[in-house]
């Protein structure tokens, strides 16, 4: 039987008394961080005080009595860090998965856009990530996709117009509008994306931005249609033409892509008040090895960001951006949401707590629930393939298709001719894309040159942003055996050669996650990255991460799509 509205009222207005009482001293705090030195968010200084929390909310900073006392002599007490921008599927494991990687690194705030998996499973998707990120102990908020699919080029699972996210805004945990990544149809004022501006502002949401190397009345146009922020800007003038005309800048320091030496300068006083940090993806490798936000504030401040300024862009400027207005920051009212570090310099993190309890210690991440999924959202995420058995005369093609010429150390990619055939000797491959969503045996094929590979196949599910099966192979029949076998793990990554598959990584949820836990699934992707560099893939690149690029057709010059290779720059096949 629910409550009823006076037994609610009547609840809270017990804790409401229990927190004053506390805060007044009248009763002992649930737990208080004795003679601890804290970062004051507000008065950007070092502050030294008992911090009491009651409730899961601080109540005060001065001299405090608690049930549970932790001595704080020698350490730094930070708020807890927020993420104000990241794919979580981009870690390729759960979302209980990821918090217990990011949570020993001081992340107890997320700002995530599920963009990968509604271009999979539509608002299905939305919903599957609302609910098995219900109650976890880092708090996921949501920005709902702005551009399912990303282009009309693409073949994905869903198609979703500005009708079809509208009542996920009343849910408490969405934040707004994410990145608006069609901004050439802003621009232009083409209907659909600007519906989606007017229906995100009629709901009083935020709306983020994603515009590389926008300029001059395209970038006013953009701005003024209602984009508050940006997240691409790998240039300091992009950042500063942007801040200028009031947009927020997010510092990007991910997987794919690092800006944060570029845009340092923006941690001073004149620009980092509209500063905060965000990783956008992070891979499980980068997770384990270099940590989340965390790894950002510490770089910064070894780069020779004042130590205070990068705390305070790494919590309670975004806290603010998003209206967050109980978190990223230590004083009365805000959640208990705490970092403990030895020092600046080391930057060790000890603890984490999160609404006053001891979640980490040492690294070791407390126990907590795994949230529940209904049924039907679970079985959906894992059938998401629809897809027939391929043979090698499905990629048999004898007319001449173009070669997308790989650049070192780059996502960007040229036009490298034409070609009818694979030829290894002068590393031309063939690549294929093959629509998985809705069965329809689309396949668009062409040719890579750069890639390397020398033997056998590569395929993955992971092809941004629609999530089809992207394949590389020497020859059409390890090509067709690859994509047989990741229908058949339900989605992942397989690396074959010699008629069976050498290394794989399955990922069943949606194709793009795994329900396997984050160290198991690092391993067999840092597997199956040795497996494919030793049939010869260049070592200068990642062999799944910049194949998956090759399917999104925004960026210069050529891609490939389920329809064949795509000129980005003259908007035709070729």
């Amino acid at each position: 039987m629910s409550e009823s509205y006076a037994g609610k009222i009547n609840r809270k207005l017990l804790k409401k008394r229990r927190i004053i009482n506390a805060a007044a001293g009248r009763e002992p705090a649930d737990l208080v961080l004795k003679n601890a030195t804290y970062v004051n968010v507000f008065s950007n200084e070092l502050c030294h005080a008992d911090i009491a929390v009651a409730e899961g909310l601080i109540v005060g900073m001065g001299t405090y009595s608690g049930k549970v006392e932790a001595d704080m002599t020698g350490k730094i007490v930070l708020p807890g860090f927020l993420d104000a921008h990241i794919h979580l599927e981009s870690s390729l494991v759960s979302p209980k998965e990821f918090v217990k990687a990011v949570l020993p690194h001081g992340t107890t705030t997320v700002i995530t856009d599920p963009h990968e998996i509604a271009n999979v499973m539509g608002t299905d998707g939305i919903e599957y990530m609302l609910q098995a990120t219900e109650d976890l102990p880092v708090d996921v908020r949501f920005m709902l996709p702005s551009c399912v699919p990303a282009t009309p080029l693409d073949e994905s699972g869903a198609v979703l117009d500005y009708r079809a996210i509208d009542s996920f805004y009343d849910h408490p945990r969405v934040q707004g509008l994410a990145e608006m990544m069609n901004f050439v149809g802003i621009i232009a004022g083409d209907d659909q994306p600007v519906e989606k501006i007017v229906a995100a502002q009629a709901h009083h949401k935020k709306i983020d931005g994603h515009a590389p190397d926008l300029v001059g009345n395209d970038l006013n146009a953009y701005i003024a249609a209602g984009v508050y922020s940006d997240h691409e800007c790998h240039d300091l003038n992009d950042a500063i033409a942007k801040l200028e005309r009031g947009q927020f800048i997010m510092i990007r320091e991910g997987t794919a892509a690092r800006n944060l030496e570029a845009l340092l300068p923006l941690l001073c006083d004149k620009y980092s008040e509209r500063c905060m940090f965000c990783t956008d993806d992070k891979h499980p490798n980068d997770l384990l090895e270099k940590g989340h936000i965390d790894y950002i504030v510490k770089k910064a401040i070894g780069l020779g960001a004042d130590p205070i300024t990068a705390v305070k862009v790494a919590c309670h400027n975004a806290a603010r951006y998003f209206l967050l207005n109980n978190r990223g920051a230590i004083a009365p009212g805000y959640l208990g949401d705490f970092v403990v570090i030895d020092n600046f310099q080391d930057f060790n993190i000890e603890k984490v707590y999160k609404k006053g309890e001891l979640m980490v210690e040492n690294g070791v991440v407390k126990e907590f629930q795994t949230p529940e999924i209904e049924q039907y959202l679970v079985d959906r995420a894992h059938s998401t393939f629809h897809v027939g058995t391929l043979t090698a005369e499905d990629f048999t093609e004898h007319r001449p298709r173009g070669i997308i010429g790989m650049v070192n150390g780059e996502i960007t990619t040229t036009d490298a001719g034409y070609s009818d055939r694979i030829d290894v000797e002068y590393d031309v491959l063939k690549i294929a894309v093959v629509e998985r969503h809705k069965n329809t045996h689309h396949i668009g094929i062409g040719f890579l040159q750069g890639y390397g590979l020398k033997s056998g196949a590569v395929a993955t599910s992971i092809s941004h942003d629609s999530h089809n099966i992207i394949v590389v192979g020497t020859s059409e029949a390890d090509m067709a055996a690859a994509v047989n076998r990741v229908v058949e793990l339900n989605g992942g990554i397989v690396v074959w050669d010699g008629g069976q598959p050498i290394a794989e990584v399955p990922l069943a949820i949606a194709g793009i996650m795994s329900d396997e836990p984050l160290v198991d699934v690092n391993e067999k992707l840092e597997t199956a990255k040795e497996k494919a560099f030793e049939l010869g893939v260049s070592r200068g690149i990642d062999p799944f991460m910049t194949l998956s690029f090759m399917a999104l057709p925004v960026i210069p010059s050529l891609r490939i799509t389920t329809r064949g290779v795509f000129d980005v720059n003259s908007q035709s096949y070729v």
